[in-house]
């Protein structure tokens, strides 16, 4: 049976399963559009602002910089002005289409390799085949699930940088090597279990937002992980003790009803 796109924003948020949801992105997608300088930067492409709403508090949440442009003009300006890990692209755009725009970046020598995710309401096979043979790298139709989303732009992204997770982390002294699974501050080796590891690493590419426990669970466990949200806490206790002596356990903040922060001093 064939589909038809959904005839508004609404119907797209009923048949997505965001109903009772939308009201969060009103009120929460300001702050979860404040990615880190050493997170993926995602330029949106989608003339629909409410659907670049979705997606912004959905990128946003995941830990991702999140860069909007309502067409194609602006997204090549938006490609000249910042350094792009990956293009969220709409199909149907004002002017010239996503497509089109697709296969400019790849004629261009600095956006040939640039990963793309075409996002349409298209959900024709040929309509599927006609987007990759332009130069997508992934094809996403509406209405979408946020967190299948949010996992295809990771999994391109591990793709596309597959050595990206070895790049060693520092935030005002402290140093975070991934390769060597060492973490040095103040002329010291830090020594941590694996768990307090990846906490502390997530956090460090994740400065100055607030990460309920529910949250870090599905970052830093796994989103298959049965461990329980208290489990958190005593992580959180043990790495504060691990990091105390070299006083980078200030960084991290408990917020009280919401979980907690990692704020650099220098991020006040």
């Amino acid at each position: 049976m064939k589909r038809r796109p959904p005839a508004s924003f609404h119907e797209f948020v009923t048949n997505s399963g965001f109903n009772g949801w939308i009201m969060d992105v009103t009120i929460e997608d300001m702050s979860a559009n404040r990615g880190s300088a050493t997170a993926a930067s995602i330029l949106v492409v989608e003339d629909e602002s409410a659907i670049r709403r979705v997606i912004r508090f959905s990128l946003g949440r995941a830990g991702f910089n999140v860069i909007e442009a309502e067409g194609a003009d602006e997204a090549v300006q938006r490609i000249a002005d910042n350094r792009l890990d990956l293009v969220l692209l709409d199909w149907m755009l004002p002017g010239q289409s996503g497509l089109d725009l697709a296969r400019r970046l790849r004629r261009e020598a600095v956006t040939r390799d640039l990963p793309i995710i075409m996002l349409t309401a298209r959900v024709e096979e040929s309509d599927k085949v006609c987007g990759l043979d332009a130069g997508a790298d992934d094809y996403v139709t509406k209405p979408f699930s946020p967190r299948e989303l949010v996992a295809r732009v990771r999994a391109l992204l591990r793709r596309a940088r597959p050595h990206a997770d070895e790049v060693a982390v520092v935030v005002d002294g402290l140093t975070l090597d991934p390769v060597a699974h060492l973490v040095h501050a103040e002329g010291k080796t830090i020594d941590l279990g694996p768990t307090e590891f990846r906490l502390l690493r997530f956090f460090m590419t994740h400065p100055d937002r607030v990460y309920s426990r529910g949250q870090l669970l599905d970052e830093v466990w796994g989103r298959s992980s049965f461990v329980e949200e208290r489990t958190v806490d005593v992580h959180i206790l043990r790495l504060r003790k691990s990091l105390k002596p070299t006083g980078f356990d200030s960084y991290i903040h408990t917020v009280r009803g919401a979980g907690y922060r990692f704020t650099p001093k220098g991020d006040g």
